[in-house]
């Protein structure tokens, strides 16, 4: 899975007019961290994870929204292990 695939995904929940605008905007700030070229990937990850986690967490979220945000963080675990396994090398 890669962060442009992931960035599709992401921006499919922030154009679902059922997700709430708060969510969306944090959806918004993972996807501007996720494509910022002057950080490391690790960190653009890891800061996506969370912000991601915290969206998931809002009471009005829609359920098959809050499972949607769960695979996508589940996918950016797999690319941080990734990296971290390519920086041991």
């Amino acid at each position: 899975m890669s962060i442009a695939k992931i960035n599709e995904l992401l921006e499919q929940i922030k154009n679902d007019r059922t997700v709430p605008k708060n969510v969306r905007n944090s959806i918004e700030i993972a996807q501007n961290d996720l494509t910022d070229k002057s950080k490391d990937a690790l960190v653009k990850i890891n800061s996506a994870i969370s912000i991601l986690e915290e969206a998931s967490n809002d009471t009005n979220i829609p359920t098959y929204t809050r499972t949607q945000i769960w695979n996508i963080i589940s996918m950016l675990e797999v690319l941080n292990e990734k990296q971290k396994r390519k920086k041991g090398n």
